[in-house]
């Protein structure tokens, strides 16, 4: 509990013991009775009568502070004054609480993403010193100890141990890492100390893009927060007028028109327990709560969700398109085999690995490791790449031509067909066909379950959008169990295809692509959702995409779905339940069957119910 929270507990506390110290005391003296009272009045209430004056001199006459201080102090007026100060004292308890489940549900967060590094370790002069992460240059050496979080994104440049990614994965798996390997900031060193090559300024390393991230997701609201927001600024206002007519209408009815008296007292008490049930802090604390604690739920899951309006439409998704590589695939590349025909493997390989040499391209990657030779750039005269298709490379004065089958095509160049499964790369040099590489990828483990699991969801329609070849991605698919497979795409035909399959859905229901978050930004920022494999918070990856799996493990899909559907439903029942409530009291109260007391819970009591269901959307483990 805060100081604040502390200090607001004794004052409820102190007044609320000289409420039953003055309801015990009796005196005939009117006066004596209403000074009494006013003691704990405003030693409890005296806030909420600032914020109700300072809303009317901002015109923003119409909030809970207005409505309990008109409430409140009307029933002073009447004679009611126990009620009165009761009213208070218990909207000050709701609120007390309220102010402690949230300020709980922030600490869990931030608990739950405490991957910020307060300190980075540099050595000087032999020594370790601590400095400020924002401090530290790229391209510094800093020390990480065994225990400490990596402050930074950068490459193990001495060192060998294993870190501990659960902060960003939701996975307790250590990922083991060597001298030469990238690594990334919010990652705790779990075996011996490092020595890391700084890559990024704190500012645009990892830790702080994602923790920048959660904070602000809450920003991008969804429909229903929003329709919450238009509710409250309409309903405040009209509860108010209600409140009015009911207190002037029926008695100036039954004393003018029925001449039976106007009964000014009982007509004015109603409007003001009136009052009291319109108050609507529940729908207004409990839904963006909901939200909330569903966004920082799945970042402890390791699902980064970029707002609560990805949210609520990822809880609606009945399509997902997939990516293969490096999505359903582990998208680690081996040369497996090597077919020549009139050229030496070795002589092949050296060709195929000098055309890929400025690639960053996975399979490129696969070729100059199986190359295994440092490359003499100096032999490469040009290189152009061809998007979807290859490389089109100028090395010792030879055209050599290094892609899939439909670069051959492009120069009338005839191919021999590779009876084994995966992707292959054709070679030609000067025209003439030299042979293939066969390139093995293996599906992720997890990619089979996902698919499954997904249908088991309620996902109707699986779709997979490949640039590999169409004998590769049909076996691919087939292991998974989906159906529809579109394969040697090229980037804009991805698009197209997304496209189509927008317009054939249904208007309801939404269309998730999950891919890599780099060659398919197009068609993640072109979907209704789209999912990134986050490669550990790879830059494009968080840039691109609506919602992020910072392990890359598709299972994740599914979990994000649920943890969606779980924190809409939480939004429903809390705006189901707070309306209906509210709707009975209300005629309750203008009928005359609901006294203060039951105002009372119709306000307080509804906003802790609903604030302790809305907290529920923060706990997804088990999901």
């Amino acid at each position: 509990m805060t100081k604040k929270q502390k200090k607001n507990l004794y004052r409820i506390l102190l007044a609320f013991g000289l409420f039953i110290l003055f309801s015990l005391f009796e005196t005939e003296n009117q006066f004596l009775q209403i000074g009494l009272y006013m003691i704990p009045y405003l030693i409890v209430g005296h806030d909420v009568l600032k914020g109700a004056i300072h809303g009317i001199k901002n015109k923003q006459v119409f909030d809970e502070n207005f409505l309990m201080s008109i409430a409140t102090i009307g029933a002073f007026l009447t004679g009611e004054y126990a009620e009165s100060v009761g009213v208070m004292l218990f909207y000050q308890i709701g609120e007390l609480f309220q102010s402690y489940a949230v300020g709980k549900s922030r600490k869990n967060i931030s608990e739950l993403m405490d991957i910020r590094p307060d300190y980075a370790n540099i050595e000087k002069d032999g020594q370790l010193l601590r400095v400020d992460p924002d401090e530290v240059a790229v391209g510094e050496i800093i020390t990480v100890i065994v225990g400490e979080k990596i402050p930074l994104d950068g490459i193990v440049v001495e060192g060998e141990s294993s870190l501990n990614t659960s902060a960003l994965t939701g996975e307790s798996k250590p990922r083991s890492v060597k001298s030469g390997d990238e690594v990334i900031s919010g990652c705790i060193n779990m075996e011996s100390p490092l020595k890391i090559k700084t890559t990024k300024e704190f500012g645009e390393s990892t830790v702080s893009k994602i923790l920048d991230l959660v904070e602000n997701a809450t920003s991008a609201k969804s429909k229903s927060e929003n329709f919450i927001s238009k509710f409250a600024h309409y309903y405040t206002p009209i509860v108010c007028y209600l409140a009015l007519a009911l207190a002037i209408v029926p008695p100036v009815v039954s004393g003018l028109i029925l001449k039976i008296g106007f009964n000014w007292n009982i007509w004015i008490f109603r409007a003001l327990t009136f009052l009291v049930v319109s108050c609507p802090c529940a729908i207004v604390i409990s839904i963006p709560l909901s939200f909330f604690g569903g966004i920082g739920g799945a970042s402890n899951a390791g699902v980064l969700i970029k707002g609560s309006n990805y949210l609520e439409k990822l809880s609606k998704t009945k399509i997902v398109a997939f990516d293969k590589t490096g999505t359903m695939t582990l998208g680690i590349f081996e040369v497996t085999t090597v077919h020549n025909t009139d050229i030496d493997e070795k002589t092949l390989l050296e060709y195929a690995a000098h055309s890929e040499a400025y690639s960053s391209h996975p399979i490129a990657r696969s070729i100059i490791k199986a190359y295994g030779k440092e490359l003499d750039k100096e032999r490469i005269s040009s290189i152009k790449e061809i998007s979807g298709k290859g490389m089109k490379a100028i090395i010792d004065d030879k055209v050599v031509l290094v892609g899939n089958k439909k670069l051959m095509d492009d120069y009338n160049i005839e191919t021999i067909a590779c009876s084994e499964c995966g992707s292959i790369v054709h070679i030609a040099i000067d025209n003439t066909y030299k042979g293939h590489i066969h390139i093995g990828d293996m599906i992720k483990p997890t990619s089979k379950m996902a698919i499954r699991t997904l249908k088991n969801h309620g996902i109707k329609h699986c779709v997979m959008l490949t640039g590999d070849e169409d004998k590769v991605a049909k076996q691919v698919a087939k292991e998974l169990d989906i159906s529809e497979v579109y394969a040697e795409l090229l980037p804009q035909d991805k698009v197209s295809i997304v496209e189509k399959l927008l317009k054939e859905k249904d208007e309801k229901e939404v269309l998730a692509f999950v891919g890599d978050g780099i060659n398919d930004a197009p068609v993640l920022t072109l979907a209704d959702i789209g999912i990134a494999m986050g490669a550990l918070g790879s830059d494009a990856a968080i840039e691109a995409a609506d919602i992020v799996l910072m392990d890359d493990d598709p299972l994740k899909i599914s979990k994000a779905i649920k943890i969606a559907k779980k924190c809409m439903h939480i939004v429903y029942e809390n705006i189901i339940f707070a309306i209906l409530v509210k709707v009975v009291c209300l005629l309750l109260s203008a009928l005359g069957f609901a006294n203060m007391w039951m105002a009372i819970f119709a306000d307080v009591g509804v906003m802790v119910i609903c604030v302790i269901n809305a907290i529920r959307a923060l706990y997804v483990k088990n999901l």
